[in-house]
């Protein structure tokens, strides 16, 4: 396999905190072009069809009739990494799919999803007019759904890495 020089895990946090917001397919590449990392738009589209990496969300550009872009979570640069790291040592696509990896990207989705729903709540409770009494009460729950969803996140990958180690550990000795 050719030479590659994958990000470094400061690299990649940097990254991360630079970009919270996410990242256009096009910067995502970018930011492997000058190390080598073989990767087309056509094979970054097959990583997200395939499930190894999370789906953009349309984002609506400034300005009038500047149309939107689609904004990929930043962890697809972390993926995209491991998911290269793998490959230059021979596993496959099928393999990777089956490692942790891959149920990673349900995981994080499931994170932002229930903290998206939450903050919804959170700007609805704040926007409406609730009596003091009441008002405690709502935000009581949503204090205890948010530690539930925490848990919740927290067990799922408990799971998934329980599940998936036997398989990457098969993966890693052959």
């Amino acid at each position: 396999m050719e030479s590659m020089d994958l990000l470094a895990p400061e690299e990649i946090a940097r990254i991360e905190r630079e970009n919270a917001g996410g990242l256009p397919a096009s910067a995502i590449l970018e930011i492997f072009r000058p190390r080598g990392v073989r990767l087309s738009e056509a094979t970054f589209r097959k990583y997200v069809q395939a499930g190894l990496l999370p789906r953009s969300r349309r984002v609506g550009r400034k300005g009038k009739h500047q149309g939107s872009v689609g904004l990929y979570p930043v962890e697809a640069v972390r993926r995209i990494n491991v998911i290269k790291k793998m490959m230059a040592e021979g596993h496959t696509l099928e393999d990777i799919k089956r490692s942790y990896v891959f149920h990673s990207n349900y995981i994080d989705q499931l994170e932002r999803d229930l903290a998206g729903l939450l903050n919804g709540f959170q700007e609805e409770l704040g926007d409406r007019a609730f009596g003091g009494e009441h008002r405690r009460t709502l935000e009581a729950q949503l204090a205890t759904l948010r530690q539930r969803a925490q848990d919740l996140v927290r067990d799922v990958a408990r799971l998934g890495s329980a599940v998936t180690a036997r398989a990457d550990e098969t993966i890693r000795s052959q």
